[in-house]
């Protein structure tokens, strides 16, 4: 098969990885005259950083030749699919001259898992090894990693890569033992487990020294192991099995305590040819996949804990609203908070306040009282946030009480048009 061909297969198959943001790796690049690429810079592709960065992946498939037979992959042994394989060298060669044509400024490469897992391990280290230590390259690499292979490759993965990740593929044991019998939840999680001691080693390698004693030393830090600088990241499959939005935030909730995972990614399950009938036959409304990523930001930032975001009565979230308003609407009876009196915590909890607006309002009330005006500068949604709060120039009184509050903060639904101005 062409090389070109190859690409046409494998980029489209990769297509269903959504974990592939470049997010929270070293600054390096190559203005010193060494090497080739860096961490930085804008692209076509549109993978954002936290800062606002867009850092461009070429995004791509090893193989989509698989012995394993997961229900939901398209890329099953059963599946009748076109099949490619690319040979490490022409991975190589191919995110060089991309980066040359000013195209990418890193590589996310995944797999079907071939003859074995250590050897498809092998052969996504030895892109990366090669990238590295052959061409100097030091744009961004995010490597899917295999959890059955050998511990001793996905410790070389590390020395290579920004980012690993490791899917979960579902939210429950069960879910996986129906859907994929041949992977081992329990193996993925041990896997997860010796990458986080191996990301908290090198950590711990770069923590500054103490001085001597005696000796008026600045403390100095040591050069630590570079190992996957930008942690790792799980994804989900939304919608394959019957686990609700409750059991899927509850799985995220343990991932990130117990290995440390910077992000854990939900995709929509998408229904494939020839599917087995214990899936699916239509894929979940994507607005839920929405939903799960704002309660996990929720989870992370604002101080929400799983078991509250979603009622237990029904165990999913809203769709017609945001999953912040939603609980706010549930608990009336901690509203309305006085924006000039309340603590970060409870600020947090306001609808249509975001973090850094919540921090702008602390340093402002330091100074003076905090007035609508001063809502207005930071524009917020009014519309959302005065139901929910008390400045010094409002009270909205018994809006809380309004049966039709929801209604009224929902959005209203519009139907996009294919003739619309862009504006």
């Amino acid at each position: 098969m062409e090389l070109l061909d190859k690409l046409a297969v494998l980029a489209d198959a990769a297509k269903y990885d959504a974990s592939c943001a470049s997010s929270g790796s070293v600054k390096r690049d190559s203005r010193d005259g060494q090497g080739l690429g860096s961490t930085d810079g804008m692209g076509i592709c549109h993978s954002y950083t936290p800062d606002g960065r867009c850092v461009s992946l070429l995004k791509l498939l090893l193989t989509n030749h698989c012995q394993y037979d997961c229900l939901y992959c398209v890329n099953r042994v059963s599946s009748n699919v076109p099949r490619a394989r690319f040979r490490p060298d022409e991975v190589v060669q191919l995110t060089l001259d991309f980066y040359r044509r000013n195209l990418i400024e890193g590589l996310f490469l995944s797999s079907g898992i071939i003859r074995s897992p250590d050897y498809t391990m092998e052969q996504l280290v030895e892109v990366a090894r090669s990238l590295r230590e052959d061409h100097h390259f030091r744009g961004y690499i995010h490597l899917k990693t295999i959890p059955d292979a050998a511990p001793e490759l996905l410790a070389r993965a590390g020395r290579h890569a920004d980012r690993l990740s490791i899917n979960l593929e579902l939210p429950t044991p069960a879910g996986l033992q129906a859907l994929a019998p041949e992977k081992d939840a329990t193996g993925i999680r041990r896997s997860m487990g010796r990458m986080r001691l191996l990301i908290d080693d090198a950590k711990q390698a770069g923590a500054p020294t103490a001085p001597r004693a005696g000796r008026a030393l600045r403390p100095t830090r040591a050069t630590p192991p570079r190992f996957a600088p930008a942690g790792q990241s799980t994804q989900m499959i939304v919608g394959a099995d019957g686990a609700d939005d409750r059991t899927i935030l509850a799985t995220s909730h343990t991932m990130y305590a117990s290995y440390g995972l910077k992000r854990v990614y939900y995709s929509a399950f998408s229904p494939i040819p020839d599917a087995s009938s214990r899936l699916p036959l239509q894929a979940p409304p994507l607005v839920r996949e929405h939903r799960l990523y704002q309660a996990d930001w929720l989870m992370r930032f604002y101080g929400f804990d799983a078991s509250e975001i979603v009622p237990a009565t029904s165990g999913l979230l809203a769709l017609e609203i945001d999953p912040k308003l939603a609980w706010a609407l549930a608990h009336r009876e901690r509203f309305p908070v006085d924006i000039n009196r309340a603590p970060r915590e409870l600020m947090l909890r306001v609808p249509g306040l975001g973090v850094r607006t919540v921090d702008q309002l602390l340093q402002v009330r330091r100074l003076r009282r905090l007035r609508c005006d001063d809502l207005k500068k930071l524009r917020v949604s009014m519309k959302k946030v005065l139901p929910f709060v008390v400045t010094a120039d409002y009270t909205p009184r018994r809006q809380l009480d309004d049966p039709g509050l929801a209604q009224r903060l929902a959005p209203t639904p519009v139907q996009a048009s294919l003739f619309d101005t862009p504006a």
